[in-house]
């Protein structure tokens, strides 16, 4: 998780909210590691609510140091990080596949064609940033050619479904007129149905090409990638105006600079590229958990 400060008179800020049991926290407080005693780090540690806490990091302290006090003293179920302060996002964009969805739809897709497992390797390798993000879809699209298109339907009604907390989440930033954009580096196909059940309002990605009812391996029209995901994003700020507030999710490395562009970037069970990668994370519980982090009493949230 990444840490950056902001400026109170002279001094650097960070604050961190954070979802742990409260007996859990004060024994690892006590166990702390000899590294924590050394580092001579102060900071405060108040309970806001039940499983809500609140920690504020000493302006002396190496800002650089926080995320690592959270990953190995504190180890949080979820996590935000912030140097400006907690509030209601005007835009909220999110990856699909593994985030918003339980699944990568194109290895479910790949089951179909009987060769999920080959699908299913070098999704992984890519989404660990171990491969080129495009050339590796290419390569998987490519080996789905001849696939009849009625196994996309098919894989939307028998494998995908919405990850935990989802629906609420994207209903209650709706209700708190927060603008949702649903942008990923899987397809249309599946993007635009999950849009409309989740309640997304604008959907960006991949076109798979059909010809003859069958897709022919190849995608039609530019790849949505990392840097789309970015570009995306930094539309919708601009557009929301002058000090719009943005928040972003995402697992893979692809969604690393959407979520290094976002004010709270969170991280959702995540690659370890994606998650070091932002100041947000969940590591437990469900997507609801952005929710509390930004302080939404829970009589707010609307059922999606």
């Amino acid at each position: 998780m990444s840490a950056t400060g902001f400026k109170s008179g002279v001094s650097l800020l960070l604050i961190a909210r954070l979802i742990a049991d409260n007996a859990q926290l004060e024994t690892r407080l006590v166990e702390g590691p000899e590294w924590l005693a050394a580092a001579d780090a102060e900071f405060s540690l108040t309970q806001l609510d039940d499983d809500l806490h609140e920690l504020e990091w000493g302006s002396e302290n190496d800002p650089s140091l926080l995320p690592r006090v959270l990953d190995e003293v504190l180890k949080p179920e979820a996590a935000l990080i912030s140097d400006q302060g907690f509030d209601l996002p005007d835009v909220f964009v999110s990856d699909m596949d593994s985030t918003m969805i339980g699944q990568e739809c194109i290895d479910e897709l790949a089951d179909y064609a009987g060769i999920k497992p080959q699908i299913a390797g070098i999704t992984e390798r890519a989404m660990q940033g171990e491969l080129d993000f495009e050339d590796a879809l290419r390569e998987r699209v490519k080996l789905l050619a001849g696939l009849d298109e009625g196994a996309i339907a098919q894989c939307l009604a028998e494998r995908i479904t919405p990850t935990p907390g989802a629906a609420t989440l994207v209903a209650t930033l709706l209700e708190q007129d927060c603008r949702t954009v649903l942008v990923t580096g899987g397809f249309h196909h599946f993007a635009d149905a999950v849009a409309e059940q989740l309640g997304f309002e604008r959907v960006v990605g991949n076109v798979l090409e059909v010809e003859g009812g069958k897709l022919t391996g190849r995608l039609a029209g530019p790849v949505t990638d990392a840097e789309t995901k970015a570009r995306v994003l930094r539309e919708e700020v601009a557009k929301a105006g002058q000090g719009a507030l943005s928040l972003a999710t995402g697992d893979g490395a692809n969604d690393i600079p959407m979520i290094q562009a976002a004010t709270y970037g969170f991280a959702y069970r995540a690659k370890p590229k994606a998650r070091a990668a932002a100041n947000g994370r969940i590591d437990g519980g469900d997507l609801t958990a952005i929710l509390t982090l930004l302080g939404i009493p829970q009589d707010d949230w609307v059922e999606g």
